[in-house]
């Protein structure tokens, strides 16, 4: 009995990548990891699964419950897909403690499991880029941090964006101003947090709908809204909160981090204080930075921060850690809509398609292919048996720049005809120096002469 015809179809929230696509992605990705080794920062990979023990309890109730479980049958181990790289990072440095040397700096650019309902720009798998700096207390490697994120973005392209900066110590402080601590300080976390999307209003009513008195929301929203200049920011909220022994810490060390990134070349037009600004995870203890790219606003594209308790879970002691994550799959979103890529991004691989006009000369093009792959040229082969237009057909249908003619002709004078498609434009050279025309005809723009 035959068996059923299966349905083409994907798991929601999950996603192919067609060649064009993945030209686009590995584009990007390029940049990123050239920055990152530009920072002077390690590749490091970790596995999909960790034991659930290793994630759970580290990222806040909120997020917890978008971790997938995994077992296999019969297993004993309790096992989670990653739901970001930090979590990874901090079991690493511990478990590896003999082998690293402190600080230590390493970025991994891997893919991150997340039971989210799917929607544009938020996927259930999707890739990240992460980079963190451990065994540094001092605020010049979070100014590191935003200054490899300015530096990034710039990279690829994107004019328009903020890097956000707020202090988790700062909003403590804030809560505490208020009269709020314990849980209702989460609870006032979690509101706040919303602030982008519900607004300042929307915010207010959510504080006094948790049970907050209106004079102490009344206080909370006149310090998160300063509309005033970054460091002029810094110097009101001291003026208010400057008794408190944790608000102190939290504006020294922004003020901190103003300085380095005003030694780093960082501009103030690429960074911002803003108090609104939380990140839902709860392992931050310090400063916290968020980027958005503000035309169009398609929410953040990077998010991070200080957590210097986290790798303490997984050793004797802890160590002082920041970093961040890029967002890869929005950035690479918005460059589409941005129209960002180069214009040979998304084509083909393939620099150079060899011809055979007949299975009499199908040796000599084989061995030319060869030719031009040894010569560096990205190559391929005709391998079906269609006429010599319909070959040149399929390879301008897939945007490949040039066409390499092998005729009887050409083959008895030792030489090669090379059409470049875009324009029709051909030469002729010796068989010898067809590897080196190849690229010269790829290199030359439409129209110029040889």
């Amino acid at each position: 009995m035959p068996q059923a015809k299966i349905k083409p179809r994907l798991p929601k929230g999950m996603r192919d990548f067609l060649p064009q696509e993945m030209l686009k992605r590995d584009y990007v990705f390029g940049i990123v990891r050239d920055v990152f080794h530009l920072y002077g920062f390690e590749p490091l990979q970790t596995p999909v699964l960790e034991l659930n023990e290793t994630l759970m309890g580290k990222y806040g109730e909120d997020a917890e419950k978008l971790i997938f479980n995994a077992q296999h049958p019969g297993g004993k181990e309790e096992l989670s897909l990653r739901y970001d790289l930090t979590v990874p990072l901090a079991r690493v440095v511990a478990q590896y403690q003999s082998d690293i040397a402190l600080p230590f700096k390493r970025y991994q650019l891997s893919p991150v499991w997340r039971a989210e309902r799917p929607q544009r720009g938020r996927y259930r798998e999707f890739y990240q880029c992460d980079a963190d700096i451990v065994g540094v207390p001092g605020m010049s490697a979070d100014a590191e941090i935003i200054s490899l994120v300015v530096t990034a973005l710039r990279r690829l392209g994107f004019q328009q964006f903020a890097v956000k900066i707020n202090n988790r110590k700062l909003l403590t402080a804030i809560g505490q101003y208020a009269g709020v601590e314990g849980e209702p300080l989460a609870e006032l976390y979690r509101s706040i947090d919303k602030f982008d999307k519900i607004g300042a209003e929307g915010v207010r009513e959510e504080l006094i709908k948790r049970g907050l008195p209106g004079d102490v929301v009344t206080k909370i929203m006149e310090l998160i809204q300063t509309n005033l200049p970054s460091l002029e920011q810094l110097d009101y909220l001291e003026s208010v909160l400057g008794d408190q022994p944790e608000a102190a810490e939290a504006l020294s060390e922004l003020r901190a981090m103003a300085d380095h990134l005003s030694d780093a070349g960082v501009s103030l037009q690429f960074y911002e204080f803003d108090f609104t600004m939380v990140r839902g995870l709860g392992y931050y203890t310090g400063p916290i930075f968020e980027t958005v790219i503000t035309e169009p606003n398609l929410g953040s594209v990077t998010g991070g921060g200080r957590y210097d308790d986290l790798v303490g879970l997984f050793r004797g002691e802890s160590l002082p850690t920041t970093g961040t994550s890029l967002g890869i799959e929005r950035l690479i979103d918005l460059m589409d809509i941005l129209e960002l890529y180069p214009a040979h991004i998304g084509g083909t691989v393939v620099q150079a398609f060899v011809t055979v006009f007949s299975d009499e000369t199908r040796a000599h093009s084989a061995r030319l292919a060869a030719e031009l792959r040894a010569g560096g040229v990205r190559t391929e082969l005709y391998m079906q048996d269609k006429t010599v237009g319909k070959q040149l057909n399929q390879a301008d249908k897939k945007g490949i720049p040039v066409v390499v003619l092998l005729g009887p002709d050409e083959i008895a004078a030792d030489q090669v005809k090379l059409k470049r498609l875009r324009d029709g434009h051909e030469v002729v050279t010796a068989r010898a120096q067809a590897a080196a025309a190849v690229q010269e005809l790829i290199a030359l723009p439409s129209g110029q002469p040889e």
